[in-house]
Order: C-alpha cells, then sequence, then structure tokens
C-alpha cells in the first residue's frame, strides 16, 4: 500500500471521528458533565445546615422552627414543598417557601424578617440561613410528585397573576419570562432554553431547584434563580419573598404539578 493511500484511509477516519464527534449535541455533553458530577452533591452540606438551623432554638424567644407549619401541620417537612405555594389561613395570602419560613422565623422565635432578608442569599464569605433551610425543607420532598393546588380563590388569583407576569414584557430590552422560556429550541450560549409552557419541559426545570451551581461554588435556591431572571431581563430585583415573586412561583409550580420532585440538584 502506498503513502497516497495511507493518507487518504487516515484522512477518512479522521473524518467520520469529527463526524461522531459533532453528533453529540452541547445539551447531551452538559448531561454527561452532570452524570459525572453526580456523585455526591455538594448541596447536601447546605441541607445538613438547614436542617440543624432547623432544630436549633435562636432568636428572642429562644424557640426552634419545629412547630413551623409548612401546609401539612406544625412540623411537618416530609412532602410539604411538593404542595408550596398554598393558601395560609393564619396569614390570609398565598405563601412559597421562602415567605413562609419568614412568618415561622418571625412568629416562633420573634426574629426580624428585614435582618433576615438583609443577606437571602449565600454568598462566597457567609451562608445564608433561609436558603439553608429552604434547601433542607426542599430536600424532604425529593421523590414526591408535585401537587400544588389552585381550587383557593386567592390560590387561582395568584396562578393568573403569575401567568401574566410570566408574559409580561417591559424593561430597557422590552423583555419578559416567556421572551426566552416561551417557545421550543432556543438557546443562550450553550445552554439549551426549557419553554415552560410546554408541561415536559416545566416539570424539568422546576423541580431540579434548589441546585448546586459547580460554577460557583454555592448552593442556589429558586427564589435566587427567579431573581437572576429578571437580572437578565434588566428588571429591578424584586424584592425577597414579594409577592410577586410568589405568584410566578405559584404559575411555575401548577405547571410541574405530576413530576416528582428531584431538588436539591446539580447545575453547571
Amino acid at each position: 500500500m502506498n503513502t497516497k493511500i495511507i493518507l487518504l484511509l487516515a484522512l477518512a477516519a479522521n473524518g467520520a471521528a469529527i463526524a461522531a464527534e459533532t453528533e453529540v449535541s452541547d445539551s447531551d455533553r452538559i448531561a454527561q458533565y452532570r452524570e459525572m458530577i453526580s456523585d455526591g452533591n455538594p448541596a447536601d452540606f447546605d441541607e445538613m445546615r438547614g436542617e440543624e438551623l432547623w432544630k436549633t432554638a435562636a432568636g428572642p424567644k429562644m424557640a426552634t422552627l419545629e412547630k413551623c407549619d409548612l401546609g401539612k401541620g406544625a412540623g411537618v417537612v416530609k412532602g410539604a414543598y411538593a404542595e408550596l405555594p398554598r393558601f395560609f389561613k393564619d396569614t390570609g395570602r398565598v405563601q412559597d417557601l421562602e415567605s413562609r419560613l419568614l412568618t415561622c422565623m418571625s412568629t416562633l422565635q420573634g426574629l426580624n424578617t428585614e435582618e433576615i432578608t438583609a443577606q437571602p442569599f449565600a454568598t462566597e464569605k457567609k451562608p445564608s440561613d433561609i436558603s439553608s433551610l429552604t434547601t433542607y425543607v426542599t430536600g424532604q420532598s425529593k421523590g414526591i410528585k408535585m401537587a400544588v393546588s389552585v381550587k383557593h380563590p386567592k390560590e387561582k388569583e395568584a396562578y393568573e397573576i403569575g401567568r401574566r407576569i410570566f408574559n409580561y414584557r417591559a424593561g430597557p430590552y422590552d423583555f419578559a419570562c416567556s421572551t426566552c422560556h416561551g417557545a421550543s429550541n432556543q438557546r443562550i450560549r450553550m445552554q439549551d432554553l426549557p419553554n415552560l409552557k410546554v408541561q415536559k419541559d416545566a416539570q424539568g426545570a422546576y423541580i431540579s431547584w434548589p441546585a448546586y451551581r459547580v460554577s460557583q461554588g454555592l448552593t442556589r435556591s429558586f427564589q435566587w434563580r427567579l431573581n437572576d431572571c429578571f437580572r437578565q431581563q434588566r428588571f429591578p430585583e424584586p424584592k425577597f419573598a414579594s409577592e410577586a415573586t410568589v405568584d410566578l412561583t405559584m404559575y411555575l409550580a401548577v405547571s410541574a404539578n405530576g413530576a416528582a420532585f428531584a431538588g436539591p440538584g446539580l447545575k453547571r
């Protein structure tokens, strides 16, 4: 076999290898990456920290959160997140997990909500108590199917307002949540964007938060995810646990009904 034939065969083999390589999409590569690092989620440490905070007496009243009612009875955390947001009779409004935790921390422990929300998200230098508590509570719903109710008039109202917020266009770029998440086969750089109007996409997106972000080295809550989306739309940062974020969460949570909750997740 002469040199020319050998070279042609080598080039053909190389071309076939390149073609096979390009058949793997970027989203597949990201999925493979997540699978590689999935053995041992660092969010587990934040979850353990949250459990300790839940069971440790704190605040002026020196009380634990073990009597906090998240909708399934005082102190019951198993499966609670799978049914949130929901209407709470004692506050007369629909609450998500974070806003309900604020209620419990203020009423049971006597803590100042403004001090709690001064740093609602963890940083590299300092963890966030309410974020850790959120990670703990959500972890107790792993494997349980989402079943957020819209039976109460206030729940129906929150869902409808959340739907409107999702589709509301404003800001310097005239963006809405639906600009990025209202159509299929869209992406930003290497990241495929879920179409949150499609049930399968909405379920997959919602049930994986909170999540540990490898690129940041921190566990991030769903509330943080919403804030970051507003930032990317160039909207003003919403007040932590505001009615707007609760209503938007209600809309997205209902869209995820029927899927088994899988968080805390793991993100790139």
